[in-house]
């Protein structure tokens, strides 16, 4: 009995595993374990498959573009289009850094589901990651809103047309929501990853256990993997878009 239940739990592995992270390899620099990681290993081909991509597809520049040319030049115009109609005009400039945080999170989250067994792995599924990448949001456009406006910008925190004897009630409220900006952004990325892969691992792992009659979960995972993809173009999106949303806060100081 103790044999056959040691079977099937070799065959339905622990769906937390895929999120370990494992020192590829080990490196300390001045007392501070900076090891080559799994995770910094996935973030580095997402840097040199997009890099590759974006680069060769548009290298002939073909008035007639092929498939990977449309398809970059689509995505371009896609995030452009969502700049633009974000930020406005002030914005345009900062498009090549949300651009290059939306591919980047996007192929991430594509590498990830990628079929590699025990090598599969998905930074932004680790809060320490996307947490990362909403900070550098957040000082970045709370050190632009200071540029543009100087001390003005705390303006931000009082909003006009809300009468006096409410301010006490409303800046706190709008300073609390303004420094937890990061950390809606970055759980948001962060669980919706995780919980999307910890259930793809979970329906494989009932294929294994149940044999010739684990057809059922193999026809949920269909479903359920085509679901993840898409989850994985949006959380990118969102996460473009929120960035888009603060740093017009940033520019303009919309009144809200």
């Amino acid at each position: 009995m103790a044999t056959e239940q040691g079977a099937k739990e070799a065959l339905m592995p622990n769906p937390m595993h895929q999120f370990e992270i494992k020192r590829l390899f080990n490196w300390e620099l001045g007392g501070i374990d900076a090891s080559f990681t799994n995770s910094a290993l996935f973030m580095v081909l997402a840097v040199v498959v997009s890099s590759a991509f974006l680069i060769l597809s548009v290298r002939g520049r073909n008035m007639i573009p092929g498939r990977m040319q449309s398809i970059s030049e689509l995505l371009y115009e896609f995030v452009r289009n969502m700049v633009r109609d974000s930020t406005g005009p002030k914005g345009e400039k900062y498009f090549p850094f949300i651009f290059s945080l939306f591919v980047f999170i996007l192929v991430i989250n594509m590498l990830g589901m990628l079929p590699l067994g025990h090598y599969s792995f998905t930074p932004t599924s680790h809060i320490i990651v996307t947490f990362a990448l909403a900070a550098l949001v957040f000082v970045g456009v709370t050190v632009i809103g200071f540029w543009k406006h100087g001390i003005g910008y705390l303006r931000l925190f009082a909003p006009s047309g809300v009468p006096w004897f409410m301010m006490p009630i409303i800046v706190p409220i709008e300073v609390i929501s303004y420094i937890s900006r990061p950390v809606s952004l970055s759980v948001r990325l962060f669980a919706n990853m995780m919980v999307g892969h910890t259930l793809l691992k979970v329906f494989g792992g009932f294929v294994g256990v149940m044999g010739i009659y684990g057809i059922g979960p193999i026809l949920l995972m269909i479903p359920f993997t085509a679901l993840e993809i898409l989850v994985a173009f949006l959380q990118a999106f969102v996460f473009a878009v929120l960035t888009s949303i603060y740093l017009n806060d940033a520019l303009n100081m919309h009144d809200h």
